[in-house]
């Protein structure tokens, strides 16, 4: 998955919006459905997780889409509910806008329907789930994701020392977090800045583990999903589990552990 930071890809593709598209089959929900599977047990900061025993199997792509089912994006499709796909910066090759914001997906549209005369009145803003994202990606589907600006803005914050932008989507964790249920160990990872800390606001002193830091810590949602590709197992890594924007971790745990 490719990301250009927060610069607004709307503006490279005003003079053309491509025909090609690909067609979203039917299989793809069927195949993601086998993903289900147990996280297996371990806990680190996902910035800095220990390391895996040689012998340990790495994680495949099922388990790093595990991790992202339930948060939605959102792009623009025909209606064949194929991707309406745009050149890159270089206009080398095709790509497809996925928006964290449906905002970013209506001007999006705006921009495609003004683009085209075919696709004036066929095109639409349509969601779909980032475990679906992640399996096309695996296939050899490249996208770019416009993430939030606001949460460009938060991730700034927590890294001043990026004064010349943030690259990638912002993803935010912290120690305090990290839950065990059912024997299997969770560190929720956020979209959001304030839904985490919302979270923390509720985390009682008296409940917090001798040690553990209370900062909140930002990466980047490529370079995240990049090390969890490259982990093995009982390395951290396959703790990391994405919390759909709005939701409390214990809420979307219960939801994908039912």
């Amino acid at each position: 998955m490719e990301s250009r930071g927060h610069s607004n890809p709307l503006l490279s593709f005003s003079s053309f919006v491509h025909q090609h598209c690909v067609r979203l089959g039917a299989d793809l929900t069927t195949r993601l459905d086998d993903t289900r599977r147990a996280l297996a047990q371990a806990h680190h900061n996902f910035l800095s997780p220990k390391h895996a025993l040689a012998a340990t199997p790495s994680l495949g792509s099922n388990h790093v889409a595990k991790s992202l089912i339930g948060t939605s994006v959102y792009t623009v499709s025909n209606s064949n509910n194929e991707f309406v796909l745009i050149s890159d910066a270089d206009g080398d090759k095709s790509i497809g806008l996925l928006c964290f914001r449906q905002e970013d997906a209506q001007a999006f549209l705006a921009q495609v329907r003004s683009s085209s005369r075919e696709l004036r009145n066929k095109a639409r803003v349509v969601p779909i789930t980032l475990d679906q994202v992640y399996m096309l990606k695996v296939e050899g589907i490249a996208f770019r994701f416009l993430p939030d600006p606001v949460q460009i803005k938060n991730a700034l914050e927590l890294k001043p020392a990026n004064k010349g932008g943030f690259d990638g989507v912002p993803v935010f964790q912290s120690e305090l977090l990290v839950v065990k249920k059912k024997n299997k160990r969770y560190c929720p990872v956020y979209f959001s800045k304030e839904d985490i800390e919302q979270e923390l606001s509720k985390v009682s002193r008296a409940s917090r583990a001798p040690g553990a830091s209370q900062q909140i810590v930002v990466g980047s949602l490529e370079d995240v999903l990049k090390k969890m590709e490259m982990s093995e197992r009982s390395s951290g890594w396959e703790d990391l589990i994405f919390i759909p924007p709005g939701k409390s971790h214990s809420q979307h745990i219960q939801e994908i552990t039912k």
